[in-house]
């Protein structure tokens, strides 16, 4: 059985093992920050993604940067994620220009930072919606286009951004944000196991500190504390959480289902914390 094994291994060349070439992607969230760097990714490594927010401008400029990298390409389509409207149209345009979907990637998310004693209503409700809500009803949504070229060998897979504040306790008072984020892990594990025996696998990436618009202020006046609590020494790069989507959509983590990856150079394990 070894020996059979590593002939198999052998046969089997490195870059098909984590190879993206030619799959149909959205990225939620995809002009900026996290979202970016996933995209880009997945465009240097051959697939077509579509990226999706808030601007138009925002998605026409990243497309046309990432369109000259290839060997990928990247097609922009604006949607406010906030609107149930928009989820359903963004969901219907994939589906008048493919006839499959083989990864989503539910990033778009937004925080707020504010004392306990004047939190407003209306934005923890913004960021339950936007956070949760909208990768449960876009998912819902893409389920026809997730479910037409899936097979047990090759899943289709949902990928949701959560964040290591939804497993540690932030210093920070951004209580809604940490909050909807444990919920995208467990709304991730609870789809997972329903969406398994649809042959789509459901799994989500708890990033650390990365160089993004939401966490530039965070960065800019915490820098040297937040790198200091990190046991490699540094914050986290493009290729990092790019190369996490790109393990979960290739060959090599297809049979991986349910799963938090925590990205974040160690932090939460850390003595620091």
């Amino acid at each position: 059985m070894i020996d059979l094994t590593l002939s198999l291994l052998s046969i089997m060349n490195i870059n098909q093992l984590f190879s993206v070439k030619d799959k149909v992607v959205l990225v939620t969230g995809g002009s900026r920050g996290i979202g970016e760097m996933i995209a880009t990714g997945f465009v240097q490594g051959g697939a077509k993604v579509y990226i999706s927010s808030r601007s138009a401008q925002a998605c026409d400029e990243v497309a046309e940067k990432l369109n000259k990298l290839g060997p990928g390409s990247c097609i922009p389509i604006p949607a406010d994620l906030q609107k149930s409207e928009d989820v359903k149209r963004l969901a219907a345009e994939i589906g008048k220009r493919e006839k499959h979907l083989d990864v989503l990637v539910n990033n778009a998310g937004a925080t707020w930072g504010s004392p306990i004693e004047e939190y407003p209503d209306a934005a923890f409700s913004k960021v339950m919606n936007l956070n949760v809500k909208s990768i449960f009803t876009l998912t819902q949504a893409c389920l026809p286009l997730l479910e037409a070229k899936a097979t047990a060998d090759v899943p289709s897979r949902v990928i949701n951004i959560g964040s290591i504040n939804g497993i540690n306790i932030p210093a920070h008072e951004t209580y809604a944000y940490s909050a909807s984020k444990a919920a995208v892990h467990q709304l991730t594990k609870h789809l997972a196991g329903k969406l398994g025996h649809r042959h789509i696998t459901v799994n989500a990436i708890a990033p650390g500190s990365f160089q993004s618009k939401m966490m530039k202020e965070t960065l800019e006046k915490f820098g040297d504390i937040i790198v200091a609590s990190v046991p490699v020494g540094r914050i986290g790069s493009p290729e990092d959480i790019a190369g996490t989507a790109i393990y979960l959509s290739s060959r090599a983590g297809q049979y991986t289902n349910g799963a938090v990856i925590v990205v974040d150079g160690g932090v939460i394990v850390s003595a620091k914390m």
